[in-house]
């Protein structure tokens, strides 16, 4: 199992409770796939360095988990198609 690391941004202007349950999805999607979830640490709203989508704000949730190389993969295609995320990125950390 490699460890991994995503940070992702979800628009703004939704509620706390939306942001919140769309954090757990995303967590129960690397679970539900075979991965072992070491932590979820959301930072907030915080001002993005250019805007996206009309949006200079963003929030924040940095996820990190060990896994097979499929779960990424599965994670990344969720990613891309929820409507809240604005970006994300998932890398494997170093050894």
């Amino acid at each position: 199992m490699r460890n991994y690391e995503t940070l992702y941004i979800l628009r703004p202007d939704l509620e706390e409770e939306v942001t919140a349950d769309q954090v757990k999805r995303l967590a129960e999607v690397v679970t539900a796939a075979g991965g072992e979830l070491q932590e979820v640490n959301t930072w907030g709203k915080r001002r993005m360095a250019y805007e996206i989508e009309g949006h200079r704000e963003g929030y924040y949730v940095l996820m990190k988990f060990a896994s097979d190389t499929e779960v990424p993969k599965e994670l990344e295609r969720v990613l891309r198609i929820s409507e809240p995320v604005l970006r994300y990125i998932v890398v494997r950390e170093d050894e």
